[in-house]
């Protein structure tokens, strides 16, 4: 085993993703530490001390297995990913040279006040499959605790105060274990675990133990893990070859969701996210850069950052250097830069310009066996559809359904997102069939025991599935 560096080529475009990960959250709008939203911190890939976890509803390891298949004598590279939380303290200078911690110091340009930073933490290894095979490979490592301060000067060059900083230590291991699975080819399973091992007890005194902000110093933030083959490929978790599909089944991922991650059809890296993620997750082209908060698409993010009062900017940029940056390249962002936030409808590509070679990534979405293309374009008014009693209801499996029959809901993997995943099993009642423009098919339907159901028919704001992600209910 070594902890040589990974080869940067193989990871570079798995390691855009992987950043995003990282800081998700990180700082929110309105990029404040005084905001709201930003005074609980982290909420994803939290390893926590092992002795705080369980009374507080939180994990201290994460654990991933994927099928691979390694070819001759691969080598495995694997890369954890975290960050480390540094408490970071204002002190003002006084007259007789002694330092005094404040709430707030302001500058011309800043305000500054306490705040949790993060430091972004890498533990690396690389290891022949064969090795794997023997057995568990572990490698434990350590973050020690350090204080740190830097001085911060006024307009005219003296000390006005300092910025302390202060890590505690913090532990963990990674362990990996290859499996050799009984299938027609040479396949294994890989379980790779990581594990905050700190031995860290809370302060029994305070009522209820510590309190987070106490644990997360020593936690291992936004954990995930970076997965590559010299040679050979892993395989797709949520759309494996028949079959490895019994294999991929018996998987087990604790806290962690891996998905096929580089370059577009490459199998031979694989990202462990605390995020749900697809098969080759990809940063949109028109992104200008990161903006820590992705319950907001970039054009409304840099809109309303722009907008923030020179108060409320200054206050951003004394929370954290990241937040200064987002506020900088909200004011400097030329116009044509902000017009290509607007959207972009990639679908669409093959009508405007069909000349054009399609992307690899999005060849898919053209499959002439895929998508249902209308002798009449969806402009022409001869497309123009009455009502029609005969398209109210569709044969599913042999049962006819429309509104008012009972489903089952199955919401598919590949193009769901995670809020249909928990209605896997739901009863639910279709309330209508509709086609789209493209001859798609959906089915709007609300939830049976869903309190707000007579809202949503009011408002005509349904849930909406295509036919095969449901099953008609017997008798129903």
């Amino acid at each position: 085993m070594t902890t040589t560096a990974l080869p940067e080529s193989r990871f570079a475009v798995a390691r855009q993703v992987a950043d995003a990960v990282l800081f998700e959250g990180y700082v929110l709008y309105p990029y404040r530490a005084s905001a709201a939203k930003n005074r609980l911190r982290w909420q994803f890939g939290v390893l926590v001390p092992p002795a705080w976890g369980p009374a507080h509803g939180e994990h201290s390891f994460q654990r991933t297995e994927v099928v691979m298949e390694p070819r001759g004598a691969a080598t495995l590279a694997v890369e954890l990913r975290f960050l480390h939380a540094q408490r970071r303290t204002v002190e003002e200078a006084r007259a007789d040279g002694s330092f005094a911690a404040v709430p707030e110091l302001h500058l011309p340009d800043r305000v500054l006040v306490p705040w949790d930073e993060g430091t972004e933490e890498r533990v690396e290894m690389t290891v022949p499959v064969t090795e794997l095979e023997e057995g568990e490979v572990r490698l434990p490592f350590v973050r020690p605790a350090r204080e740190e301060t830097e001085p911060v000067l006024g307009a005219d060059g003296r000390q006005v105060g300092r910025l302390v900083r202060r890590t505690e230590r913090a532990d963990g291991v990674l362990r990996l274990r290859a499996e050799q699975l009984d299938v027609p080819y040479r396949a294994f399973k890989l379980t790779a675990v990581v594990e905050n091992t700190s031995d860290w007890m809370p302060d029994a005194e305070l009522a209820g133990g510590a309190d987070r902000d106490a644990a997360l110093p020593r936690s291992l933030v936004a954990a995930h893990l970076l997965l590559g083959l010299s040679a050979g490929s892993f395989l797709s978790m949520t759309d494996p070859p028949e079959w490895a599909k019994a294999s991929v089944a018996t998987c087990a991922n604790r806290h962690t969701w891996p998905v096929l991650a580089g370059d577009p059809g490459s199998t031979d890296v694989v990202l462990s996210s605390p995020i749900i993620l697809e098969d080759h997750p990809g940063i949109a082209p028109e992104s200008i850069g990161a903006m820590y908060d992705a319950t907001e698409i970039d054009e409304i993010l840099a809109l309303r950052t722009a907008a923030l009062t020179d108060q409320e900017k200054r206050e951003a940029r004394g929370t954290d250097p990241r937040a200064a940056a987002v506020i900088d390249l909200a004011e400097t962002m030329p116009p044509e830069v902000l017009e290509r936030l607007h959207g972009a409808v990639r679908a669409l590509r093959e009508i405007t310009d069909p000349g054009a070679p399609v992307p690899e990534s999005f060849a898919e979405l053209f499959d002439e066996d895929a998508v249902f293309k209308p002798d009449t374009p969806w402009w022409d008014p001869a497309h123009a559809d009455p009502a029609d009693p005969a398209r109210d209801r569709i044969l599913i499996g042999g049962t006819s359904v429309g509104p008012g029959s009972r489903v089952i809901l199955r919401p598919g993997l590949r193009r769901t997102d995670a809020q249909d995943l928990f209605l896997q099993g739901a009863a639910a009642q279709v309330e209508a069939v509709l086609h789209d423009v493209d001859g798609g098919v959906h089915l709007a339907v609300t939830v049976e025991g869903d309190p707000g159901a007579d809202i949503r028919r009011e408002q005509g704001r349904f849930l909406y599935f295509q036919p095969d992600e449901v099953a008609p209910l017997e008798g129903a």
